[in-house]
């Protein structure tokens, strides 16, 4: 990835997981451990094309989507 890009993307993860936590009400703590176990950063990265478009709010929203898509999912013992 083009270091500009790789710049581009990184600011949109900080900035979009901070509103993530405020959304949650999560320390940056808790924050990671639910990255680690959801992939946000992931998601935000390989979606980052349409999602710097789509507003942080949207963003947020298809996070949640996405979270609440994977919990579902491992609670029926399905891996995504």
């Amino acid at each position: 990835m083009e270091m500009r890009k790789f710049n581009d993307v990184a600011y949109f993860q900080v900035g979009i997981a901070r509103k993530y936590m405020r959304r949650h009400n999560l320390t940056p703590l808790q924050f990671v451990e639910r990255d680690k176990q959801y992939r946000i950063l992931h998601f935000l990265e390989i979606g980052y094309e349409p999602f710097h478009l789509t507003g942080d709010e949207g963003v947020l929203d298809e996070l949640d989507e996405i979270v609440a898509e994977q919990q579902t999912a491992s609670s029926e013992g399905v891996r995504l």
